[in-house]
């Protein structure tokens, strides 16, 4: 396994961009972090509950969908322990289809870097289908 360099302040700059990723969501995905996170709602899982509940189909948890997405900063600077905050508001569900499953796209952008503490800001915009799925989605990492 190869060791990822953990990115320094002075590659850094205020308007980059991150790569983009899109991240599959499939049912199985569903039940693995569900078994993981202990949080085993019928909607994530089972079609008649979540449509009774007005929902359009099954819907990927929310705290999976913002960890997916932050994976995009996390590779970008080199080392998940860089990230000091991570924070989101959940603006529209991922729905997740038995066949084929759901798409997040994930694109990320440096708003501001601070010289002083050597931190950068990024905002992640992450969609699912065309529709924003999570909103005011930012972290900050610590940078070398």
């Amino acid at each position: 396994m190869s060791e990822q360099t953990v990115r320094q302040f002075s590659q850094v700059s205020e308007g980059e961009t991150l790569p983009e990723r899109s991240i599959p969501v499939t049912r199985a995905h569903l039940v693995h972090y569900a078994g993981a996170s202990g949080d085993r709602n019928v909607i994530h899982w089972d079609e008649r509950t979540a449509q009774a509940v007005g929902l359009p189909d099954v819907i990927a948890h929310g705290m999976l969908t913002m960890g997916a997405a932050v994976r995009v900063v996390t590779d970008w600077v080199g080392d998940a322990g860089r990230v000091i905050d991570y924070g989101t508001r959940f603006t529209g569900p991922v729905v997740v289809p038995h066949d084929g499953g759901a798409v997040l796209d994930v694109a990320g952008k440096v708003t501001s870097t601070d010289p002083e503490s050597k931190q950068a800001t990024v905002e992640l915009t992450v969609t699912c289908g065309g529709d924003k799925v999570l909103g005011r989605c930012r972290a900050v990492v610590q940078l070398d």
